[in-house]
């Protein structure tokens, strides 16, 4: 997989399909947000065929570089070549047992909308007017907003028991709100407000800056408090199936 030679938002598609099918074959967990991603790329193209989008090709050219972000850093993390800090939490989250499947999806989110999206809402705004991008990119906020509601179904497919555990230990409602989709959202696109006003000299730097505060987030994720933690690792220890067979459930 060539994540430089991708073009199109079908070739994003199968980009995804490609991860996802290693994962399965190697018990990955990074398969785990591959899927998840795959999904919100669908409906993305869905709403781009169905005119959803003010703009539908300026549409496919921000999922084509926001998607980029992300395979770039999966291809590089798997050949040992530098990446993002963000990233490099997220994936090496595979390595780990006691992260559940919630868990290594909204590493994957922090990463992938924290810092991504708004370098690459900042990209495709290159010499345009990056208010003209506001309305789509809500629209499309919109769909990845749905990404929590895929994660609460998802993992109930994975293990039906979760939701219930969740609820009894009062925690499912503070722990989706504590790792906000909309603060992550107007964050991203605050900073691409920021990002796009940066010369070409100062963008590393601004990258390498904005990355350091995201990698401080997965706190969140991955040290909730005391009860959590613990209702986590006894989720963890009864998720049943292998890592291929989430994946499956997931799809």
């Amino acid at each position: 997989m060539a994540a430089v030679k991708i073009l199109t938002i079908n070739e994003v598609i199968a980009a995804l399909d490609h991860i996802i099918a290693e994962s399965i074959e190697n018990n990955d967990p990074a398969g785990y947000f591959a899927t998840l991603y795959l999904k919100v790329t669908i409906k993305v193209k869905e709403g781009i065929a169905s005119g959803y989008f003010n703009d539908g090709p300026r549409m496919e050219q921000l999922d084509v570089f926001f998607a980029i972000r992300y395979l770039d850093a999966y291809e590089a993390y798997r050949k040992n070549q530098p990446v993002s800090e963000s990233w490099r939490k997220a994936f090496g989250l595979s390595n780990q047992y006691w992260p559940i499947v919630l868990q290594h999806l909204l590493m994957g989110i922090n990463a992938h909308i924290n810092l991504d999206l708004g370098i690459a809402a900042a990209e495709v705004s290159k010499g345009k007017n990056l208010d003209d991008l506001e309305t789509d990119f809500n629209k499309i906020n919109e769909i990845l907003s749905s990404l929590v509601r895929e994660v609460q179904g998802n993992l109930s497919a994975v293990w039906p028991a979760l939701k219930y555990i969740l609820k009894w230990s009062g925690k499912i409602d503070d722990y989706l709100v504590d790792f906000s989709m909309k603060l992550a959202r107007d964050g991203a696109w605050k900073f691409a407000n920021q990002f796009i006003q940066v010369s070409e000299k100062e963008k590393y730097a601004a990258i390498a800056l904005r990355d350091a505060k995201v990698a401080k987030k997965v706190n969140v994720i991955l040290k909730p408090g005391l009860l959590a933690t613990i209702v986590l690792r006894i989720i963890r220890i009864t998720e049943p199936g292998s890592v291929a067979e989430k994946i499956r459930k997931m799809q």
